[in-house]
């Protein structure tokens, strides 16, 4: 009797933590699909964006590309674990393979993400206050780093 309590607990906490890490991989697929189709500087009437040639739009792009598609492997990991059979041979390999796989892209979205804002901060600010842009970018590190001190002890 005391096992099957543990099985349902187990499950109900997977469930929930499948739920809300799949919810803030959803929440930063929002976001970076939002910024893909606002450009920093703009775009000239064809549609071309203006900082095309610049290294910190290129930057931005490339960030921008990784961290939807770790985001999205992010998501079909966390879906993986939400629909599950949650049979006991799932919990020794299965289900910690797929949390393992979906932090990992998870934290790495969020970091490339993070690369993306400060190429953006950078395209923002360079022109106008020459230094202030690193502070900024620096302390934009501040949520990957506290994610990853959290995380990575599990």
């Amino acid at each position: 009797m005391e096992e099957h309590k543990d099985g349902q607990r187990s499950e109900r906490m997977n469930e929930r933590n499948g739920f809300i890490l799949l919810s803030l991989a959803a929440l930063v697929i929002t976001v970076v699909s939002a910024a893909a189709f606002t450009v920093p500087g703009g775009s000239d009437s064809g549609g071309i964006p203006n900082l095309l040639l610049k290294l910190a739009f290129t930057i931005f792009a490339i960030s921008d590309t990784l961290t939807l598609f770790s985001s999205i492997t992010s998501v079909l990991m966390f879906l993986g674990i939400l629909t599950s059979r949650y049979a006991e041979e799932d919990f020794l390999v299965s289900l910690p393979r797929k949390l393992i796989i979906g932090l990992t892209t998870l934290f790495f979205s969020i970091a490339s993400m993070m690369v993306g804002f400060g190429a953006t901060v950078f395209i923002s600010l360079y022109h106008k206050w020459n230094l202030v842009f690193i502070p900024i970018a620096l302390v934009g590190f501040v949520p990957v780093t506290l994610f990853a001190l959290l995380q990575f002890p599990l």
